[in-house]
């Protein structure tokens, strides 16, 4: 003799073949989304198998009752939807987000002030290499002045400013200091 849960699983799929259809083209018209609709009968037939007695009292229709809850479902699916902040869909030709520029801004104002310590002659070195974006000797003919001294001009003028960010608090580069 079959149990009770096997009585109720017998009954929830007779349910789904008389019922099923009307069930999925009424959450379909509802929803507007084939997925939703699918998720939103599959919670019913949930709810039927839960509660069986309600189907099987003989008060009212078990399609209307079905019916009910599908409409009752989609109401509070659309109301905790509204409820949530809306989603934002991703545009691919979007540009990338850009994180909070903040800090990179902080680091640009403590660097030049940095600068802004060091003499005239290393500054001008820095300039041409870094700013400029020039080598070694494009550096030397810009300022004329020999490669070599561009050369220890940059490395002296590199360790002031470690030096000078790192008394500013910010650590030196690779934690090493000059």
């Amino acid at each position: 003799m079959p149990d009770a849960r096997d009585r109720d699983e017998a009954l929830v799929h007779t349910i789904y073949q008389e019922h099923g259809r009307a069930l999925l083209a009424y959450a379909t018209r509802l929803t507007g989304d084939r997925a939703t609709a699918e998720d939103v009968v599959q919670e019913t037939l949930i709810r039927a198998w839960r509660h069986p007695e309600v189907l099987t009292n003989g008060k009212g229709s078990t399609r209307g009752w079905l019916l009910t809850v599908v409409r009752n479902l989609v109401t509070d699916r659309f109301r905790a939807k509204a409820a949530r902040p809306q989603e934002v869909a991703e545009n691919p030709d979007a540009p990338p987000m850009v994180r909070d520029h903040a800090d990179s801004v902080v680091a640009s104002v403590t660097v030049m002030a940095a600068l802004d310590e060091l003499s005239e002659d290393h500054r001008g070195v820095l300039d041409q290499i870094y700013f400029q974006g020039r080598s070694l000797g494009e550096a030397a003919t810009a300022l004329g002045i020999p490669a070599g001294t561009v050369k220890s001009r940059s490395y002296y003028a590199l360790r002031a400013l470690r030096a000078s960010l790192q008394r500013d608090g910010e650590p030196a580069e690779n934690g090493v200091p000059a």
